[in-house]
């Protein structure tokens, strides 16, 4: 009866099992990271807003809460393209608790309108972009004065500057922003208050590949590797479990041949 030695077994379970490795290290590989470093929710925004454009996005975690942003390579450069126009992800802005953290150094008063006017500015540049279609917002102040010898103080007045999604209308908002800013500064009247907005005349990256269909799945373009691979690793892991089986079965019927040195000493 014909026999296989278990050496050649061996080594074809260790080809067998370096197969499976690399096609499992190139489902994986072929991403590139994003965003680091960044809120959960912030990368839900960013990863909803890739995935609508068709873009296969992935979050991974990392440090002290924070996740990152992953994306196929050939789609990295469409992926920023679209973060960059919806204007993603949104700017975090310094509130009042963090402008006047305490540090234990005594602060001028010059240095303390400074931090002043640069928190009233962020707080109120956070409030007008979380206005639907508003990609970047600035709000800047100037606040009364006292003049010198007897002089009128300077007015406060205010600049607000607002770039918008060219599809979003925010010309009739404009009063809005004026009584929000208005209301915000002690002394400031809505006719020292400028207001301008900015329509943005770039357009999302159109997709270079439309979606293909795979044994009757719709798979997008970037994706038909990686869904291969895994095919791949499916069946070599059948091929694995059907080879257990048969190994099990002539190691059972006696067709495997033991070593020579794992074999039993003859009895005396």
């Amino acid at each position: 009866m014909k026999t296989i030695s278990l050496p050649a077994l061996n080594a074809l379970w260790r080809l067998l099992g370096v197969l499976l490795l690399g096609f499992v290290l190139a489902g994986c590989s072929g991403r590139v990271e994003l965003l680091a470093s960044v809120p959960e929710a912030d990368a839900n925004e960013v990863i909803a807003a890739l995935i609508n454009q068709g873009i296969d996005a992935s979050k991974i975690s990392g440090k002290e809460g924070m996740v990152g942003v992953r994306v196929p390579a050939n789609q990295s450069a469409r992926a920023v393209d679209t973060l960059r126009v919806m204007g993603l992800p949104r700017e975090r802005f310094a509130g009042m608790g963090e402008v006047f953290r305490k540090d234990g150094l005594i602060s001028s008063p010059v240095e303390e309108r400074a931090r002043y006017l640069y928190a009233l500015s962020q707080d109120l540049s956070a409030t007008l972009s979380r206005i639907d279609g508003v990609l970047f917002a600035r709000v800047h102040l100037v606040l009364p004065e006292r003049g010198s010898g007897g002089e009128a103080p300077t007015p406060a007045s205010a600049a607000v500057f607002i770039k918008h999604r060219a599809e979003a209308n925010l010309e009739a908002l404009q009063p809005q922003v004026r009584r929000l800013v208005t209301n915000s500064i002690p002394g400031l009247t809505s006719e020292r208050v400028s207001t301008v907005l900015v329509p943005s005349t770039v357009a999302l990256p159109e997709s270079s590949a439309s979606p293909s269909n795979v044994m009757g799945v719709r798979v997008e373009a970037g994706s038909i590797w990686s869904l291969f691979a895994l095919l791949v690793v499916f069946v070599l892991i059948a091929a694995a479990a059907a080879g257990a089986g048969v190994y099990w079965f002539l190691r059972r019927s006696g067709r495997i041949a033991t070593a020579p040195d794992d074999r039993a000493p003859p009895a005396p």
